[in-house]
């Protein structure tokens, strides 16, 4: 128990930090399964576009 309350603050900092990263991780999956890209950009001159996106990608072009 003298462990948890000396380290508190390091475990209150890293749950934080760990909830913040699975929220994010979340919505990453979340946007993938819904088909919205990563990168923020368009498609259209994009080397990887087929690739990322695959056959959605070739119709856009």
């Amino acid at each position: 128990m003298d462990w948890i309350i000396e380290n508190g603050a390091t475990i209150a900092v890293s749950a934080v930090l760990l909830v913040i990263v699975g929220l994010i991780v979340f919505k990453m999956v979340r946007d993938k399964r819904r088909g919205k890209g990563g990168c923020g950009c368009g498609c259209g001159g994009c080397a990887m576009a087929d690739i990322c996106h695959g056959k959605n990608a070739k119709n856009e072009k």
